[in-house]
């Protein structure tokens, strides 16, 4: 996940629902019309249509048959299939790459886990969300298998909308522990550690997610 400047406006919408949505700006249910969304972006039809079809297919917004467009609801079932699905694929990512890791490797997924941390402490929870996606992705693309990549970048933004969304959330800790132990087990050496540490992080994240954000289902 970048914040590098989108290079065209259709990314440009993209990247702002996507933020909106995944910070709770447009809840859940929130309908979605394309001529207000264009006045407001100060945009044209065209590329707000385009990101509506994007944000579709990465599961944020859902098109009725009628053609009506509402922000993704997120229900306990779908919320746990998304961490399932994503646990797969990025646990996956994880096994193949870990073995090929270098110190510079390690030195970067330090560098994010700071940025995650220093995010976190000020508040931006996007920035935070971006620092931890790139500490997976570093070990994935250490693989060589790009393809699963792309894969876990259509997951990472629905599967954020489960964190609650504040800094303050005591489930951003699951994963700042995580990230420390693996790279203190990287550091020494211990890869099947370290990916045990990480398949770890799914399985707790999962049961704080099932019991603390639907505990009234």
């Amino acid at each position: 996940m970048s914040y590098a400047v989108p290079p065209t406006r259709t990314a440009a919408v993209v990247r702002q629902l996507r933020n909106e949505i995944v910070t709770g700006e447009l809840p859940p249910g929130t309908l979605i019309k394309d001529a207000e969304l264009a006045s407001r972006l100060g945009v044209s039809i065209t590329p707000v249509r385009e990101a509506i079809a994007q944000l579709s297919v990465e599961g944020l917004i859902d098109i009725a048959p009628n053609r009506t467009r509402h922000v993704t609801r997120v229900t306990q079932k779908n919320a746990l299939e998304l961490i399932d699905v994503m646990s797969v694929l990025a646990c996956a990512g994880f096994e193949w790459g870990v073995d090929n890791l270098t110190e510079t490797h390690v030195d970067l997924l330090r560098q994010r886990q700071n940025e995650f941390v220093e995010a976190l402490r000020a508040g931006n929870v996007l920035a935070a969300g971006a620092a931890g996606a790139d500490f997976s992705t570093i070990v994935i693309l250490a693989s060589g298998n790009r393809e699963l990549q792309s894969m876990v970048d259509l997951v990472v933004a629905r599967t954020m909308r489960i964190l609650a969304m504040t800094a303050e959330s005591g489930l951003w800790d699951i994963w700042i522990k995580g990230h420390d132990a693996i790279i203190d087990l990287l550091e020494a050496g211990d890869t099947q550690g370290a990916l045990a540490r990480y398949r770890q992080i799914y399985v707790d994240y999962r049961y704080r997610v099932e019991r603390e954000l639907f505990d009234d289902q």
